[in-house]
């Protein structure tokens, strides 16, 4: 009986009722909950001789009661009314200041003069295309007038860099970590009823420090290096590790570079009004006696820079739902980071300490061979080597 629509039920069980005779309509009608007179009609349908075909419609085409947006039009319009008066209403609407679950908005109606159940107003809210929504974050802020032509400048220099076969950076300085026995967002498959156990509380004295990673995102060839550094985010600290990715690196996959360029956010250990950032970046060129070329994004748009979807998005992946229980924990799940599109992340341990607040002084400024661009001087600069360079100004179209 289960499989078969209600046409066929009803003929089965007028067929059964013919077959067992007097007193068969009562027995049908208790075993199979149906109706007697659907019963009978059934018995007529199979005395008629008329074949059953399965492809007929059950009912009759516009039969059933009309929804009520159809008898009342004025419904669907004023519920819209009611969910606008949350942003652009008036501000002494009742549901201005409350959570809109369906059963508000059908007391709401109700005010309104229309007697809604919850679920006819969870029905008509589909039927309007609203769902259920959690705030996005995609607010960046007021914008600087100066963002667009930085984003095409950015654009044209690396262009410029990787056609001379120069490297191309995209650095920035990740979440720091708790290390030790902590939960960590995500999950991970594990045997059923078996979860890794970890401190009820994030105290810091419960673990055994921060970790503090440092990427730099190769854009031409898709490779990563993540310093993590154990102290402090300082400029010190950011230059040192495209130090250590130079050393081990760089000099392998560019050994002709006359110039490298850094793609870096506005703020943090690496902004453009660090001036200890620029300071370590001219011990760095003096260093290898090569150019370093600086491009910063504009505030409010960290977001863009490559290193933040291309590496540091697939790190946390990888780690996520498992404990950074130790730095040796934290190195093995940054260096196994891999993805389809061919990324591979190397990282290392930095154990120096690094301490905050060192000042630079403006004398020790002065004698940075800085050269900024005639195209946002304030995000775009060049530091020169000192090594018997003159200081100029490089300018950029």
């Amino acid at each position: 009986m289960p499989d078969l629509n209600e046409a066929q039920r009803r003929w089965l069980a007028g067929a059964k009722v013919l077959e067992l005779g007097w007193g068969g309509l009562a027995q049908v009608q208790k075993a199979t909950n149906l109706s007697a007179p659907t019963i009978i009609k059934g018995i007529k349908e199979v005395q008629s001789k008329r074949p059953l075909n399965s492809q007929e419609r059950i009912r009759t085409g516009g039969g059933g009661r009309k929804s009520i947006e159809f008898v009342e039009p004025e419904i669907l319009r004023t519920l819209e009314r009611i969910l606008d008066e949350n942003t652009a209403g008036d501000p002494m609407s009742h549901l201005r200041w409350t959570h809109k679950s369906t059963r508000t908005l059908s007391e709401e109606m109700s005010r309104k003069g229309y007697n809604l159940s919850h679920t006819t107003i969870a029905r008509l809210l589909a039927d309007l295309e609203y769902s259920l929504q959690a705030n996005a974050k995609t607010k960046e802020g007021r914008s600087p007038p100066e963002r667009d032509r930085q984003f095409r400048y950015i654009n044209d220099q690396v262009t410029k860099f990787q056609d001379k076969g120069n490297p191309v950076l995209s650095i920035d300085t990740k979440k720091k970590e708790k290390v030790g026995c902590f939960k960590n967002s995500g999950q991970t498959y594990r045997p059923k009823g078996n979860p890794i156990d970890v401190n009820i509380y994030d105290f810091p004295t419960l673990g055994k420090g921060i970790a503090i990673p440092y990427g730099a995102y190769d854009v031409q060839l898709n490779r990563g290096f993540v310093n993590v550094g154990m102290s402090h985010d300082t400029a010190e600290f950011a230059v040192n590790s495209l130090r250590w990715w130079w050393r081990r690196y760089g000099h392998r996959y560019y050994p002709d570079a006359i110039g490298w360029l850094l793609c870096a956010d506005g703020g943090g250990s690496n902004g453009s009004r660090n001036h200890a950032w620029k300071y370590h970046l001219q011990e760095l060129s003096n260093e290898l006696n090569i150019p370093v070329t600086i491009c910063h994004y504009p505030p409010g748009t960290s977001k863009w820079n490559k290193i933040e979807h291309r590496m540091f998005s697939f790190i946390s992946t990888n780690w996520q739902g498992i404990p950074l229980e130790s730095y040796a924990t934290v190195i093995k799940l940054i260096g196994g980071t891999k993805t389809k599109g061919g990324l591979k992340v190397n990282t290392r341990l930095d154990k120096k300490k690094y301490v905050k607040g060192k000042k630079i002084s403006e004398a020790d400024m002065s004698q940075i061979s800085i050269c900024p661009h005639t195209t946002n001087p304030q995000w775009n600069y060049t530091i020169m080597p000192q090594n018997g360079t003159k200081k100029r100004r490089v300018r950029k179209s």
